[in-house]
């Protein structure tokens, strides 16, 4: 006991301590333990998780070696052999752990799909259980509204189609919904996805149920189903990047017009070469159930580009295409071009508040980051940053979400909106008080309910609290105004 007060140490670590020889020793060799992941590996790898606009760990990782080179080709980073075997042998457990601090950092919406259900009978139906395909080609298509709060009028939209197989998304803006609109966008989208479109997947909307998109699926030879209605999980690819992408970059505001059209294809164009070519996406293997546990299986993450790379089913002409365009992009110049393409658009914003237009790209660059000049080189901790095209390149590509101003606050309420019920008895409860005055309100309840129980219950309990708070207020404020009137009086 005596241990334990001297020490504060609890029994049992007291007694290791007085059995252990050389306690000292090894007290001190705990104390200068190094860490394996030391500062240059976490700047080196703060500055590839920006670069990778922020995604998860299990994303990021078995991208690591190919984003690395990508950046060390165009002189974005030089890393030591040392920080770079470290980050090449980095766990996903262990990329979190470093980011903790980074992560902590940093409506419903208004559904603007109508049923088309002239033609239901004649589309066939394809459930989220359905797909097992594992050729590229099979697309999931779905709009998304950029209509603000109200859907009145007419506004742009978004046509996004992703390949199930590879992940392949790409964006097709659109003036208003329509069918003529919709099948432009498909046309488009038929000539530069890097693989022959052979099925078309669609939920109900009147924009893609049409005796146009079905004449126009099957001239060109595209199996055309639809989803169920409110089962959204049946077109559950295609959603996920309406939230993840579109929504992330663009927002929830409305845009019209042919100017907005304009930038907003600007910004597509290049975005579907960041998110094809440098942002990975994991995809389920297998799912089995054991008891009430549900056991998931998800392959590596790669990118569509990747996927298409390594599948048995690729147009080799097309591969070549693409891998020719690879080798050409930086990851950082499209993120760069992403950000300035979404401050221009966002300029066509519907009632944008004030600081939007004020909004400049670089107000957000993180705090940490190393950048430099135009031209100019900084080494810090063996990892070398040169930026010959921007200043801070890297700024999430994320919607910020200007709240609304909040109405002027009110006056405190001075009024009943309802007959006070102690009215009656307010002479006996005043009487009490002054008697009693650390009695309750639930003493005091009782013996009304015990006078009057017709007319009072456990119910009132609430609104006696309050008119008793209220009274020892009001003589609590009259106890310092004559004790006030006191000093002053004395003072004279």
């Amino acid at each position: 006991m005596m241990i334990n007060i001297a020490t504060n140490y609890r029994r049992k670590y007291a007694i290791y301590l007085l059995n252990t020889n050389n306690t000292t020793n090894n007290m001190q060799a705990k104390a200068t333990r190094t860490l394996w992941y030391d500062n240059p590996v976490r700047e080196a790898l703060l500055i590839i998780w920006h670069a990778a606009n922020k995604i998860c760990s299990k994303r990021l990782v078995p991208f690591l070696p190919e984003f690395i080179n990508k950046l060390e080709k165009h002189n974005h980073i030089n890393l030591s052999i040392e920080t770079k075997n470290k980050l090449l042998s980095i766990s996903s457990a262990t990329v979190d752990r470093i980011l903790k601090l980074e992560h902590k950092k940093n409506k419903k919406n208004v559904s603007t799909t109508r049923c088309g259900g002239i033609l239901k009978k004649q589309i066939k139906i394809r459930t989220f259980s359905d797909w097992n395909e594992i050729i590229p080609g099979f697309i999931e298509a779905d709009l998304v509204a950029h209509c603000g709060d109200t859907v009145s009028g007419s506004f742009l939209n978004t046509l996004v189609l992703t390949d199930i197989v590879s992940g392949w998304t790409e964006f097709m803006p659109l003036l208003c919904k329509s069918e003529a609109n919709v099948i432009s966008g498909l046309k488009i989208a038929k000539e530069i996805f890097p693989f022959t479109i052979l099925g078309l997947d669609t939920d109900g909307g009147s924009e893609f149920i049409n005796y146009g998109l079905l004449k126009f699926c099957e001239a060109e030879k595209i199996t055309f189903t639809r989803s169920r209605p409110y089962r959204s999980n049946d077109q559950a690819h295609v959603e996920e990047k309406n939230g993840s992408i579109v929504r992330r970059l663009v927002g929830y505001d409305r845009y019209e017009g042919i100017d907005a059209l304009h930038k907003l294809t600007k910004l597509y164009s290049v975005l579907r070469l960041y998110v094809n070519f440098f942002q990975p996406s994991m995809k389920l293997c297998s799912k089995e159930r054991q008891g009430a546990r549900i056991i998931k299986k998800y392959e590596q993450a790669q990118t569509p580009y990747q996927r298409l790379v390594n599948s048995s089913y690729k147009s080799e002409e097309k591969i070549a295409i693409l891998m020719e365009q690879y080798k050409h992009l930086d990851p950082i110049k499209l993120l760069k071009g992403l950000q300035c393409k979404q401050e221009e658009f966002w300029k066509h914003a519907w009632n944008k508040p004030k600081e939007l237009l004020q909004h400049n790209v670089n107000d957000h660059a993180p705090i940490g980051l190393l950048s430099v000049k135009e031209g100019t080189k900084k080494v810090e901790n063996n990892i070398l940053i040169t930026d010959t095209n921007v200043d801070k390149a890297f700024v999430s590509l994320e919607y910020y979400k200007h709240s609304k101003k909040h109405r002027k606050p009110l006056d405190a309420r001075t009024w009943r909106t309802r007959k006070d019920p102690f009215e009656s008895v307010s002479q006996f409860l005043s009487t009490q008080l002054a008697i009693n005055p650390g009695v309750t309100a639930k003493d005091l309840l009782n013996s009304l309910i015990k006078g009057y129980p017709t007319n009072f219950n456990m119910s009132h309990l609430r609104t006696l609290q309050r008119k008793i708070a209220s009274y020892r207020n009001c003589q609590l404020q009259q106890e310092k105004d004559y004790q006030l009137k006191i000093m002053i009086n004395q003072q004279i």
